[in-house]
């Protein structure tokens, strides 16, 4: 059983807007984290990247638009769709991992977007639904990969 810990959480309440810093999250059974701009959709809502990408990009908590950042999972894009993770009073279900586009090197403003998203291959993070929830994310939960049967 793998762990880790949650370290930053972001919510954008429009699109295209820069995520928020927050302190707590409440997920949405079914969709993804209340106030955030992808709140209602049924697959794909909350992105899960671990802090290594960052550190290896030299980016910070947020800037992959991420809504769950942690650390101790280097792996988190890779986990089998399916796979569960609890995070503090939430279960997510990972849906597949997110694959890196263009418009992301270009909201940072990189030099040259295209091969910013070649870097990300891999490790763009987890995109994941609420599967349950009976108490908000907060920032220094454990995050915890539940085995299947």
């Amino acid at each position: 059983m793998s762990s880790g810990r949650v370290i930053s959480l972001h919510i954008r309440g429009v699109k295209h807007a820069a995520p928020t810093l927050v302190g707590e999250a409440v997920g949405r059974v079914g969709g993804g984290i209340e106030g955030d701009v992808h709140a209602e959709r049924t697959s794909r809502a909350v992105l899960v990247v671990d802090r290594a990408t960052l550190d290896a990009l030299r980016l910070t908590p947020g800037d992959l638009r991420e809504e769950i950042t942690i650390e101790g999972l280097p792996d988190v894009t890779n986990l089998p769709i399916d796979t569960e993770l609890r995070i503090g009073g939430v279960t997510l279900r990972v849906n597949g991992p997110c694959e890196p586009c263009t418009h992301i090197g270009e909201l940072l403003g990189v030099p040259d977007p295209e091969e910013f998203r070649q870097s990300l291959l891999g490790r763009r993070g987890a995109l994941c639904t609420v599967a349950a929830a009976s108490a908000p994310i907060r920032v220094g939960d454990p995050v915890e990969v539940l085995v299947r049967a």
